[in-house]
């Protein structure tokens, strides 16, 4: 038969425990339902199952081994207290703690109940750890008035209130981290937000990282930050910002990246360093003080590394108090630090590209191309890079920061600039030493070249591909470039500026022929007029000396006889005359308008040869030249400029040499390039050898009016086309000659 007092009592206890499981659930949902609020729901449920006694719940905090005395909630008693009970260092509380296991005060003989309640009239206590996964989480004392022991169905619902009250406190810690987290992360996004904008807002870049240096004070609470970029060498780490209070003497001079510091070992090592105690090993023996008088005992430093891999520079953060920075701090920071490398790479391209857009109206095109290889290089942490021109079915070297010679060629097909070419999209190789569309597998093997980004040099959306621009990788280094947008972006961006150089070129070029065209035109429709006049007068005085001759042949016909060194004399005036004469129509010919019509320039050329009539040791070689479509010029003034150029070219050898004459098309335009292997033309003759007064090598040959280059530069302009010369002043010297295609004035005069 059971005790219906028992029955009673059980029954309370189990919708006690109920309610308090509801309650627990309900935790953080409300504002009227807290932890106070359950424990203290605990702890009048605890004074049920055993009449006339009392509770007490303190929490505990295990990582720093002590109880929260301002956690204590109590209920029961006729002489209730509202402090003083706390629990002692020795006592029953931190037993059952250590133990995990419940304490009872007549089991441990060796310990009593705590005075203060003992005096209150306590007899008996119980002590019931909270523990969560092996974790306590606090007590839960119950005291009785009466002399007595505990009974098992006491134990085991107390049991059961423990359970329930370790699992409210373990809840609402949980809760209150989460809160506090969701608290730090709102005001760290915040303040990343904060460092977008200055981004955006395009300050200095030495104002930027002062921001968001001060940005990484305020949410870390650290003391001190610095802000070291690495230089253009990879050597030194440079001061760009530095903040903090009280700095009397901060060490701010270049730090080698190979010196005792930690700044020097993040960047080494490339990995973000947590240093709870700067007095500790290793970090005592490589700690490189921020200001020799301030004693640091924590430090923060993340490496600034860019999406492809490249190293900018260090970020560091400092505090006097040991373990001052955390796990949050470190990814707080990197998340700076990537803010920071944006703004670098950013203002770094800013600057590149001003300087370029400065150089593009003050330099010839072929140095902006080099200069934008080199930028290349620097701005995505490229071994080497190139910019091929679209020549037929032929990549023509413009410029390279390394590895590539100038003039290389490849081909259109089957390599990876004509891909990008192709398909008018950046095109990527993982490792062009193992790629079978990389034309040059053994100079990518030589120069140890691994990763490949190439994109086509677009004139606008619809406009015919001018050619490439491409950067290539070592193996050995640490940049991964063409793994993000970024990088496909700055190289359109910078192969967008190589075809503005271009199309400058093209433009200054159109303008300066069309001036000098027009400039011509007039000169010699005006030196025409005078050289007519100046025949006509040469021919009534000069032109009549034969005639004159003759008749005194026929008058002094016995004189002549008798005395043949006058009849001799007599004859050669006479020739001499006509051939006079004759030499002067030839040369004054070239002075009236040019009748342009279509011409095979592989003919031309041959008769230049032909009339040339070169020294034996002098080799002629040509490439293309058969190949090559039909140009609007002059036969006899574009044979006379290949006359004149191999000439030239003969001189400059001393008579011994190799002469090569190759052409290609470019577009609308033919070009013919005259290459020897003489001693080259100075570099900085190369704008004054096409002057009229300029003496140098030309007019050796008899019978030419000796206008040297000059009179090659004005016959190119009258028919149209142009001249320019290439040479580093060593290696031999390079003409190109552009005539314009028939197919394009018949197209133009059609249009």
């Amino acid at each position: 038969m059971t005790n219906p007092k028992i029955d009673s009592r059980l029954l309370e206890a189990l919708a006690s425990l109920n309610e308090i499981g509801a309650t627990v659930n309900q935790i953080g949902l409300n504002e009227t339902v807290s932890v106070e609020t359950t424990l203290k729901l605990i702890v009048q449920s605890a004074i049920k199952v055993v009449p006339g006694g009392s509770a007490v719940i303190y929490t505990y905090d295990a990582s720093q081994e002590r109880f929260i005395l301002n956690s204590r909630v109590t209920a029961g008693g006729k002489n209730q207290l509202d402090s003083g009970d706390e629990p002692r260092p020795n006592g029953l509380g931190i037993r059952a703690i250590s133990q995990r296991r419940r304490v009872l005060s007549y089991e441990e003989k060796d310990i009593d109940i705590h005075p203060v309640r003992a005096r209150a009239g306590a007899k008996v206590m119980g002590c019931f750890p909270l523990v969560v996964a092996g974790r306590p989480v606090g007590v839960l004392y119950v005291y009785l008035q009466a002399d007595r022991l505990f009974s098992q169905l006491e134990l085991l619902m107390l049991d059961n209130f423990v359970n329930q009250a370790a699992m409210a406190i373990y809840h609402a810690h949980n809760l209150s981290r989460m809160q506090q987290d969701l608290a730090r992360k709102e005001d760290e996004l915040i303040r990343l937000r904060r460092a977008g904008l200055l981004i955006s807002s395009r300050l200095r870049l030495e104002e930027t990282l002062e921001a968001i240096l001060q940005m990484a004070l305020e949410v870390t609470e650290a003391h001190y930050g610095i802000f070291r970029l690495l230089d253009k060498s990879g050597q030194f780490l440079n001061t760009r910002a530095v903040a903090g209070e009280r700095l009397a003497r901060p060490l701010v001079e270049a730090l080698p990246i190979n010196s005792n510091s930690v700044m020097a070992w993040v960047a080494r090592n490339r990995q973000a360093v947590c240093i709870s105690d700067l007095r500790e090993e290793p970090w005592s023996q490589i700690y490189y003080p921020l200001d020799a008088n301030l004693e640091m005992r924590s430090e923060l430093a993340v490496p600034l590394i860019g999406a492809s891999g490249r190293l900018e520079g260090v970020l560091n953060l400092e505090s006097p108090n040991i373990g001052a920075f955390n796990e949050d701090d470190s990814h707080l920071l990197q998340a700076l630090a990537t803010q920071a490398v944006i703004t670098i790479q950013e203002v770094s391209l800013l600057d590149a590209l001003q300087e370029v857009a400065h150089l593009l109206l003050t330099l010839p095109y072929r140095k902006v191309l080099a200069h934008l290889a080199d930028l290349a290089c620097n701005l995505l942490d490229a071994a080497t890079s190139a910019i091929w021109s679209l020549k037929d079915d032929e990549l023509v070297l413009e410029a390279s920061s390394g590895g590539y010679q100038h003039g290389d060629i490849i081909p259109l097909k089957k390599s990876l600039a004509g891909q990008a070419i192709h398909t008018r999209t950046a095109v990527i190789s993982d490792d062009v030493r193992m790629d079978e569309r990389f034309h040059r597998t053994d100079l990518a093997r030589g120069q140890d070249w691994a990763r490949a980004l190439i994109v086509p040099l677009l004139p606008g959306n619809e406009g015919e591909p001018l050619g490439a621009f491409g950067v290539y990788s070592t193996s050995s280094g640490p940049g991964h470039f063409a793994e993000s947008e970024w990088d496909k972006k700055v190289l359109v961006c910078l192969a967008d500026y190589a075809v503005l150089a271009y199309q400058n070129a093209a433009r200054q070029e159109a303008l300066r022929t069309s001036q000098e065209q027009h400039s011509v035109a007039e000169t010699f429709a005006a030196v025409g007029d005078i050289a007519s006049n100046l025949l006509h007068h040469l021919n009534n005085k000069v032109g009549t000396i034969p005639v004159r001759i003759q008749g005194i042949e026929d008058k002094c016909q016995d004189i002549l006889a008798t005395n043949p060194y006058l009849s001799h004399n007599l004859e050669e005036i006479e020739r001499c005359a006509s051939e006079a004469m004759e030499s002067v129509r030839e040369s004054l010919s070239h002075l009236r308008p040019i009748r342009l019509e279509p011409v095979f320039v592989a003919a031309r050329v041959a008769d230049a040869i032909q009339f040339t009539k070169l020294p034996p040791d002098v080799e002629i070689r040509m490439e293309r030249l058969d190949r090559l479509p039909v140009v609007i010029a002059g036969e006899r003034t574009l044979t006379l400029v290949f006359t004149n150029l191999l000439e030239n070219a003969a001189d400059a050898m001393d008579g011994h040499g190799i002469i090569l004459i190759s052409g290609s098309v470019d577009k609308d335009w033919v070009e013919i390039n005259i290459s020897d292997n003489g001693p080259g033309i100075p570099p900085e003759l190369h704008d004054h050898i096409f002057e009229l007064n300029y003496s140098g090598r030309g007019a050796s040959r008899p019978s030419k009016l000796g206008f040297g280059l000059w009179w090659v530069k004005t016959l190119m302009t009258r028919l149209g086309g142009s001249v320019s010369v290439e040479s580093d002043g060593i290696n031999g010297t390079t003409f190109h000659l552009r005539l314009p295609q028939a197919d394009r004035v018949n197209k133009s005069g059609q249009a």
